[in-house]
């Protein structure tokens, strides 16, 4: 797996795209800005200088606004077959004028313009893709667009010189109008003012009321069962509910937190074998994780089954997680030299598949353990099949790969099976192979002998 990955001339790649001039961005400090500098055929400026606002507004051209980041899966898929397509970037060129923004170094862009997306759309995710006028206000928005019309989706070939360059030419009024409506409501969200009052009972009952009445009773998590589904991090909203279930005895708020809990442990979101959370979940189920890990979204948790450990008595489920999750990010999220990773992408093996370093065949899980018993065993606990549980995203056709989730809690998480050489053992990959590791140190939780 790649830390967050951003241009990286050792890569062998990079001296083809080095044979063309890089661009505007060359001068910039991001990693993924400087991957976009060197994949020229997009003209992109750098974020938010004045210069690309002021060609707009002298050329009467309306604004293409990318926003992405270094772990971003779909930020590099759409870089690399649109932006780095000379047909894509030349109707880009001629339309719009192109602004590149990396979230990371400018949250505070990134919020506004995805408030702007969830104002038009009603949903969000990277790469954000915003169309707005000189003026920056948004009248399009969309995620991750491919080149070529796809799974219901309108290709940037089809949307760009018939519909977008059309609309421009004939109903600007129209866009500059919606535009206008978009800013006013973000602006009026952003004014309105706190409610007065002090922090008293009412106000902890009315959000406990409102965690229960968005809650997932079925799969764990709130917000009712359209995915994407995001853990609850920060982890406050969790660690209110268990402070609230110890000062009123509701039950239900302690039912809340350990439900989700449990479900995202058990679920694909979490790394059965390296250990550690991703971004997200693709689904209501926390079954299909988005493969991406984040440093913050490690430490957050962390806090959250601690505290749950804590609060019920001493859940050896929790304990073990939070310790698990933290060996994560000792052993592959620390830097040798001090200070840690801010992500590991979803990209592996040459970055031609998401996730590919977490995907299992059954055939995989054969052959590692060393023979049928262990393996069916490991398969039944992890829910691991032979025409593999993990469908194409997008698309939906069955790959023949699995994606290890616990279906119901073993008496002891990390399942041990009987390794080829006798001893204890687990399912472990590394640089994309796979391997047993054996004896009393693997099977051992991470910070007990370990």
């Amino acid at each position: 797996m790649n830390p967050a990955r951003g241009y990286d001339p050792e890569a062998p790649e990079a001296s083809v795209r080095e044979r063309s001039p890089p661009n505007r961005l060359i001068n910039e400090q991001s990693p993924y800005l400087l991957q976009h500098a060197h994949n020229p055929p997009v003209d992109w400026y750098p974020p938010w200088g004045e210069e690309a606002f002021s060609r707009a507004r002298e050329e009467g051209r309306p604004i293409f606004l990318s926003i992405g980041y270094s772990a971003c899966h779909w930020c590099h898929v759409m870089e690399e077959e649109s932006f780095a397509d000379p047909q894509v970037a030349k109707l880009l060129n001629d339309v719009f004028v192109c602004v590149k923004v990396d979230r990371e170094e400018r949250p505070d862009i990134d919020q506004v313009y995805m408030a702007a997306a969830h104002a038009l759309t009603g949903t969000g995710g990277w790469p954000l893709t915003i169309l707005m006028t000189a003026d920056k206000k948004p009248f399009f928005a969309a995620s991750y667009i491919p080149k070529d019309s796809r799974y219901g989706m309108t290709g940037l070939l089809d949307l760009i010189p018939p519909r977008i360059s059309k609309i421009w030419q004939t109903q600007r009024q129209e866009l500059e109008s919606a535009g206008d409506q978009v800013l006013q409501a973000l602006q009026s969200a952003a004014k309105t003012p706190p409610e007065e009052g002090e922090l008293d009972e009412a106000v902890l009952d009315e959000a406990y009321n409102t965690f229960f009445r968005v809650f997932d009773g079925e799969n764990g998590g709130f917000g009712g069962d359209a995915p994407p589904r995001f853990p609850p991090t920060p982890p406050h909203n969790l660690i209110f509910l268990l402070r609230y279930g110890n000062r009123t005895g509701k039950e239900p708020a302690y039912t809340m937190v350990e439900k989700t809990l449990h479900a995202m442990r058990r679920g694909g979101i979490f790394d059965q074998v390296g250990y550690g959370f991703h971004r997200y979940s693709t689904d209501a189920e926390w079954f299909v994780p988005h493969f991406e890990k984040m440093l913050y979204d490690q430490a957050l948790l962390v806090m959250a089954y601690t505290e749950a450990y804590l609060a019920t008595g001493g859940r050896e489920e929790f304990a073990r997680t939070a310790r698990e999750t933290i060996a994560y990010v000792l052993r592959d999220m620390t830097d040798p030299d001090g200070g840690f990773y801010s992500a590991e992408d979803a990209d592996s093996e040459g970055g031609e598949e998401g996730g590919k370093f977490y995907l299992w065949t059954k055939d995989e899980i054969l052959a590692v353990l060393g023979g049928e018993e262990n393996g069916e065993r490991f398969s039944r606990i992890f829910n691991v099949m032979d025409p593999g549980n993990y469908r194409e995203q997008p698309g939906g056709r069955r790959t023949g790969k699995n994606i290890l989730r616990l279906r119901r809690p073993p008496r002891i998480l990390g399942a041990r099976v009987r390794s080829p050489g006798g001893g204890s053992g687990v399912v472990r990959r590394r640089g994309g192979a796979a391997e047993t590791s054996r004896g009393p140190r693997a099977a051992s939780p991470p910070g007990q002998g370990r």
